[in-house]
């Protein structure tokens, strides 16, 4: 290793310790305050009177605001800048958040689940692309699975503590209900970590004052030579638009988010079906298969740069994924059979998220990304729409999710055959 890698290395490192960190606490909030409602409605449905189909709506209409908003809210980051926006995004979409426990129709709640959506809609797509902007494609692997773990851990901490919650306040304190604490006490955190976005964020390499000149234009000069590497990549959004490359990613992102969002809003109502009915058991259950995620993707993500391969190591865990819910699906009353399906679908789905990111990234050149990277998001998250819907109406259908565990399991087979189409492309690799 010569001298000026082992400084870029060191440079890395040190922007990986002051960025990463923060990135992750704030994402795992964001993600614990999209998916808590699949722990707020074992109690809030009954509540409220609501049935499951109303449910299933409002857990995926959030996802028609995040659709409409997925774009341009990553074109304004890139106009005013990620701290700025970051910011806003996380106050906004937290006083939604907390606002849920105000609900009280169908409609509110809709109306509700749809405005977090538009807010968070930029959060993610603009996290991606603003890693962008200081890590090369080569360190993409490990950087979005540390990131990305967020969304296990999420599941890991999200899970006992929501069970805690509803198991703690179910005698009403406070005049509040048990679920009513649950969107408070998971909601308020994001607007605090929004405020101190201003204060931890950077624009960029070039306004980071905690970093040297040196260091500055050393890592300027290696994005640089990574982006004149895109080769055969779009040169335009417009351009991208009318190549088949960025429809067949985004379709990708879709089938694996399918899989995805299936267990993050049905895992405790599967484990409660199978015959666990006290919530904290539910919660402490529930960390099984994102505890499983969390192993699984970090080790992944650090194959995916050590080799610098991406095809397979997207392809392995969707295909675990599938097995898993296939596996779930086929025993929906044996609980130790059931969570073990879920564990490797948890494995396999969640950990095909930050091994899709580092493909999509190699096709879009700077000037595309921004704009891009949310598409391609955009398009993924309607499944955060069709997923749940689809569950809760094949549920209420037949009395069972085993057949919307099958139909999902097909997606994520479906999304490999994309991947080995989409890999054959050039600038797809």
């Amino acid at each position: 290793m010569d001298e000026q890698t082992s400084d870029l290395d060191r440079s890395y490192r040190k922007i990986a310790l002051r960025l990463i960190p923060f990135l992750f606490v704030c994402y795992l909030f964001n993600y614990i305050d999209r998916v808590n409602v699949g722990f707020a409605k074992l109690r809030m449905l009954d509540d409220l009177g609501m049935s499951e189909v109303v449910y299933g709506l409002a857990a995926g209409i959030f996802f028609i605001g995040y659709l409409a908003f997925g774009v341009p809210s990553n074109l304004i980051l890139q106009r005013v800048g990620a701290r700025r926006w970051i910011a806003v995004m996380m106050v906004v979409w937290g006083m939604f958040s907390v606002g849920l426990m105000f609900v009280r129709t169908p409609m509110e709640f809709y109306v509700l689940r749809f405005l977090t959506g538009a807010a968070e809609a930029g959060f993610f797509p603009g996290i991606v692309f603003y890693l962008t902007r200081w890590f090369p494609a080569e360190r993409h692997g490990r950087v979005m699975t540390v990131f990305m773990s967020a969304i296990p851990m999420s599941g890991v901490l999200g899970g006992p503590v929501s069970g805690w919650i509803l198991a703690h306040f179910r005698d009403g304190q406070g005049g509040l209900l048990d679920w009513q604490w649950l969107y408070l006490l998971q909601g308020a955190p994001t607007v605090l970590l929004g405020v101190l976005v201003w204060f931890v964020l950077s624009d960029g390499i070039e306004a980071a004052p905690w970093l040297t000149p040196d260091e500055r234009k050393a890592l300027t000069d290696a994005l640089r030579r990574d982006d004149d590497a895109h080769g055969e990549a779009p040169a335009s959004l417009r351009s991208a638009l009318f190549e088949g490359g960025l429809w067949t990613l985004g379709l990708i992102y879709f089938c694996i988010q399918s899989g995805v969002y299936a267990i993050n809003f049905w895992l405790p109502t599967i484990i409660s079906a199978s015959g666990e009915t006290e919530p904290l058991m539910i919660g402490l259950m529930s960390t099984v298969p994102y505890a499983a995620a969390v192993v699984f993707m970090l080790l992944l993500g650090r194959s995916g740069d050590r080799r610098n391969e991406r095809r397979w190591h997207l392809i392995v865990p969707m295909a675990v994924g599938a097995a898993g819910l296939l596996l779930a699906g086929s025993a929906p009353n044996a609980v130790g059979v059931s969570l073990f399906g879920m564990t490797l679908a948890a494995a396999g789905a969640l950990s095909a998220l930050p091994m899709f990111w580092p493909i999509a990234n190699r096709y879009l050149t700077a000037s595309v990304a921004a704009g891009g990277l949310a598409l391609i998001n955009s398009i993924g998250q309607i499944a955060g729409f069709v997923s749940p819907y689809m569950v809760g109406w094949i549920k209420q259908a037949s009395g069972s999710t085993s057949l919307a565990l099958f139909v999902l399991a097909a997606a994520l087979l479906i999304g490999i055959a994309l991947v080995l189409r989409a890999t054959a492309r050039p600038g797809i690799r």
